[in-house]
């Protein structure tokens, strides 16, 4: 019983981590993983390097999208699409009085 009590303090803190950290992390990943899934043509997006665009087309083969931009085309990873970031630019603009 001594050494259960000795090695408390070390379990207790690989379960708060796994609850504060390493769990909300996988969360995530796995919300961004469909969120990279959910996409179709016609979405307008932002990559993480910032770029903004329009999904024109898809890679299947590579795993990329194909973003139109005041530039041109241009191919990015699916991995590269902001979540955050393309879901702030797709939400409603509400006006406050």
């Amino acid at each position: 019983m001594e050494q259960l009590t000795q090695f408390a303090p070390i379990i207790l803190m690989f379960v708060v981590v796994y609850f504060f950290m390493i769990r909300p992390q996988m969360k995530r990943a796995k919300q961004e993983k469909s969120f990279a899934a959910e996409l179709k043509k016609g979405d307008r997006v932002i990559t993480k390097s910032g770029m903004h665009g329009k999904i024109v087309d898809f890679s299947e083969k590579n795993n990329s999208v194909i973003i139109e931009t005041g530039a041109g085309k241009i191919t990015f990873d699916r991995s590269s699409i902001s979540m955050e970031l393309s879901k702030k630019l797709n939400e409603p603009i509400i006006e406050k009085k």
